[in-house]
């Protein structure tokens, strides 16, 4: 069986899950504690050499990297989610790594210093909050008029791109991430968390993280 080596907390590990929900496949779901050290014990870092999470194992094949990953597991299954047509695929590329590129990267930054580093007593780093913020007010309303075009962000149809973006943007409540500006974005947002491959993975990121608060 397919093994999915993540965090709950992990956004690129959501992605991967969400992907093989929405692919109906089984995975064995292993779960990883940074806080414990678990990515950096001597097997792991075999699977993924920088030890960070997701990583699959697919009957021996081992694969890091959740883009990589979630294609890989839609090229397997021949899925519309990751068709075949070479036009489509680049369309869907092209999304994807605008939302890793410029959206995530935007993300992260504000995630890491509105919740992360407080949590870890780390020192806020008040630009690349900033910055980050900045690039959100500069990509999302590119997003935002991609997706009032045929309601999914690569085209009419929900494929990968759709995935990622969604794991992305799932810590906007308690990175207090505004995203009411954006009613595109709001309304398709919305519609997907409520589709069973999200509600497999968990009801909300406000919910896993506010579980993992409890246990600390």
């Amino acid at each position: 069986m397919l093994k999915v080596y993540g965090s709950d907390l992990s956004g690129p590990s959501n992605k991967v899950r969400m992907a093989a929900h929405a692919l109906n496949l089984a995975y064995e779901y292993i779960r990883i504690s940074i806080r414990d050290g678990e990515n950096r014990t001597e097997q792991y870092l075999q699977m993924h050499p920088a030890g960070k999470v997701p990583v699959i194992d697919d009957g021996g094949f081992v694969l890091f990297e959740s883009d990589a990953i979630i294609k890989y597991l839609a090229s397997q299954k021949k899925s519309p989610l990751y068709p075949e047509d070479k036009k489509q695929r680049a369309l869907i590329d092209q999304w994807m790594d605008f939302t890793a590129l410029h959206v995530g990267s935007a993300m992260s930054k504000v995630v890491y210093n509105r919740i992360f580093a407080p949590m870890r007593n780390i020192p806020v780093d008040q630009n690349a909050l900033t910055e980050g913020q900045q690039f959100l007010d500069r990509f999302l309303p590119v997003v935002d008029r991609q997706i009032a075009k045929g309601g999914y962000l690569a085209g009419k149809q929900f494929s990968l791109a759709d995935i990622a973006l969604l794991s992305v943007l799932d810590p906007a409540e308690i990175s207090k991430v505004n995203l009411s500006a954006y009613p595109q974005i709001v309304q398709w947002r919305a519609g997907l968390m409520k589709k069973e491959f999200y509600t497999k993975c968990h009801a909300s990121y406000s919910d896993v993280f506010n579980q993992f608060l409890a246990k600390k």
